[in-house]
């Protein structure tokens, strides 16, 4: 047994499904659970409207209606098949509308409406050209969470509750095609697993299930030494390790969501990524115990969009639990921490919640004088050689200075497997194919 993901631009239209279709019936013999996005743009669609209606300026959902019937009524799905969400979703509008507020639960709500629709319209399809297949809500099959909206986690019991459903409902010889993303909580109220918790979906399902491997099926060649968005000569890695992979998709990697790679690590599951668009493409085998790799390095990654905090204290000098006072104030107001960096009296820390660190600034006032930076990217340089390998700094500084790019802060730790690095958001388009150049088109 294999779980297939497929991401928005991979189930985007008519062309895209038929793609996913031979796809998913070539591999029939490896008995496929099929994890599924939304199509492409319709979830993005969904908050806008939404966060339209809390401000009274919603069109009543009709636009983003008309985008999923069209695309509905490409695939030959039968004309009622989605008439209940659509009005489900006109009635959720028009309850934000009246409130004139978007709670996290309503926000949930709103976005589940993507999964939900395109998997019933890609079985649907599948079904009448020669695969059979049946949608199911991830809840239906024991995808039950806590309440946390947003970034909800399955409960402790998931796997049995998985294993059982699948047992009781998923009849031999069709395909199940599941929500990715969504899912119920305790109380039956909609909860999502945060933006990409399709791959985290496809994960825990696999996990459960302990198949043969994950798949992530998206529109790149597997995992890439660059973003070939901005890189044109970006490699396809072949093989990767779990921990390489890992600090990629924390690091702003577009192919994984971070937390996916943590249920199959637990259960030594590879974890294929693979492009829907050239499905004869190796892609990348990310696993446990990879083929050896000469190169030091594997991947330049960046995340945009951060704030750096600076507390400057000089009395921070031997002063015994400053950080640990600094760190429970930052916890204390929910900001999740990326990178830190110290000197003899200061300390900085990297968040890309800035909600989160404008809150606990004011407390923090208490520890020194603070200035909050926006604007700013980590930028990652990845490898499971870095750490062995002498001059690697120094190829990567020079790199970076010789492409006019400055360096706000960076941190590289003991027996560390990425050097990281914060600089200007505008200067990404000049950092990544530098360093790209430097390690590895040089190589």
């Amino acid at each position: 047994m294999i779980v297939m993901k497929f991401g928005g631009s991979s189930v985007a239209n008519r062309a895209q499904i038929d793609k996913v279709r031979h796809i998913v019936a070539a591999a029939r013999d490896r008995k496929p659970v099929v994890v599924s996005s939304a199509h492409k743009g319709v979830t993005d669609a969904l908050i806008n409207t939404a966060r339209a209606a809390a401000a009274g300026e919603d069109d009543g959902g009709d636009a983003v209606i008309a985008k999923q019937r069209e695309i509905a009524e490409s695939l030959g799905c039968p004309t009622d098949l989605l008439d209940a969400h659509f009005a489900e979703i006109r009635d959720l509008l028009r309850g934000i509308r009246l409130v004139a507020e978007l709670s996290p639960r309503s926000l949930d709500y709103i976005s589940s409406f993507g999964e939900r629709m395109s998997v019933r319209c890609i079985a649907d399809s599948f079904s009448r050209e020669g695969v059979p297949a049946q949608a199911f809500d991830a809840w239906d099959l024991g995808f039950i969470t806590d309440g946390n909206f947003g970034r909800a986690r399955p409960l402790p019991d998931f796997p049995e509750r998985l294993r059982a459903a699948f047992a009781d409902r998923v009849p031999e010889g069709v395909v199940p095609i599941i929500t990715g993303f969504v899912a119920k909580n305790e109380r039956g109220v909609i909860t999502t697993l945060g933006r990409n918790g399709s791959d985290l979906t496809a994960s825990l399902v696999g996990a459960a299930l302990r198949v043969e491997e994950v798949q992530i099926w998206s529109d790149t060649n597997g995992v890439m030494t660059a973003d070939p968005g901005i890189v044109e000569g970006a490699k396809s890695i072949p093989h990767m390790r779990f921990d390489e992979a890992a600090e990629l998709a924390f690091f702003g990697s577009r192919v994984l969501h971070p937390a996916t790679l943590l249920p199959a690590i637990e259960e030594d599951i590879v974890v294929r990524v693979l492009n829907t668009n050239r499905p004869e493409h190796p892609g990348t085998a990310i696993s446990a115990q990879p083929p050896e790799r000469t190169a030091p390095f594997t991947s330049v990654a960046y995340k945009e969009g951060q704030a750096v905090l600076t507390i400057a204290e000089p009395r921070m000098f031997e002063s015994v639990g400053f950080l640990a006072k600094v760190f429970t104030t930052l916890a204390d107001h929910g900001a999740v921490i990326d990178m830190v960096a110290t000197s003899e009296v200061s300390v900085s820390v990297t968040s890309h919640d800035v909600t989160a660190l404008r809150a606990a600034e004011p407390a923090l006032k208490a520890f020194g004088e603070t200035d909050l930076k926006l604007g700013m990217s980590i930028l990652a340089v990845v490898g499971r050689g870095i750490h062995t390998t002498p001059g690697i700094g120094a190829r990567v500084m020079k790199a970076l200075a010789s492409a006019g790019v400055n360096i706000e802060m960076h941190s590289f730790g003991m027996a560390s497997n990425n050097i990281s690095l914060v600089v200007e958001d505008g200067a990404i388009a000049q950092a990544v194919p530098a360093l790209h150049r430097a390690l590895f088109e040089a190589e």
